[in-house]
C-alpha cells in the first residue's frame, strides 16, 4: 500500500468519524472501514502505518510531545504519534518536517492551555483490530519496521533548550497565564 492509499483511508475515516477532532473516534471509524477490506489490504495498511511510525521517530518531535503532554515516555511518544497520524496527512507531514509547526494546530493550542494530553494508542492498533474483526484471527506480524537512530537528545526539562529547539511551542507552553 502506498502512502496515498493509506492517507486516503485515514481521511475517509476522519470524514466519517462522529468527531473528526477526536483521534479515538477516527481510529474506531478506521477499524470499521478496514474490517470491510480483504485481509491482505489490512496487512498492507499495517506495514504502511508502521512506516509512518518510523518516519515520525524524531528527537525534535519527541521533544514537542514532551512539551505538549507535560512529559512523554517511550509509550507516551508512541501514543502521541498515533494522535498525530489521526490528524491527517497535512498535519502529520508538517510536524515531521518541522515539529514546531504544531504550535499552529488548534488541538495543540487547546491542550497546552487546558493541560490535556494528546494521545491515541488506538490508532496504532487499528490494523490489529480490523484484521481480527474481519477474520477472527490475529494479524500476522508483518508490520514491524526498525526505528531509525534518534538524533542526540537534550534535557527536555531545560526550558532554555526547549525554547532554542521549539520556540513557538515553548512560548505556548511556558508563557501561559
Amino acid at each position: 500500500m502506498d502512502s496515498t492509499e493509506l492517507w486516503d483511508l485515514i481521511e475517509t475515516a476522519r470524514d466519517e468519524a462522529d468527531d473528526p477532532t477526536d483521534a479515538d473516534s477516527v481510529a474506531e471509524t478506521l477499524v470499521r472501514t478496514l474490517a470491510d477490506r480483504d485481509p491482505e489490504v489490512i496487512e498492507a495498511f499495517d506495514v504502511a502505518l508502521a512506516g509512518l511510525v518510523a518516519e515520525s521517530y524524531l528527537t525534535e518531535l519527541w521533544a514537542a510531545a514532551y512539551l505538549i503532554n507535560g512529559g512523554a515516555s517511550d509509550d507516551g511518544f508512541d501514543y502521541f504519534r498515533g494522535w498525530l497520524i489521526a490528524q491527517g496527512r497535512d498535519t502529520f507531514e508538517a510536524a515531521v518536517a518541522d515539529p514546531d509547526s504544531l504550535a499552529e494546530v488548534p488541538a495543540v493550542r487547546g491542550a497546552l492551555a487546558g493541560g490535556e494530553e494528546l494521545e491515541c494508542e488506538a490508532m496504532l492498533g487499528v490494523a490489529w483490530d480490523a484484521y481480527e474483526a474481519a477474520t477472527d484471527e490475529e494479524l500476522p506480524d508483518a508490520g514491524k519496521i526498525a526505528l531509525p537512530e534518534l538524533a542526540p537528545m537534550w534535557d527536555f526539562d531545560d526550558d532554555d533548550a526547549m525554547r532554542e529547539h521549539l520556540p513557538r511551542l515553548a512560548s505556548l507552553a511556558y508563557d501561559v497565564d
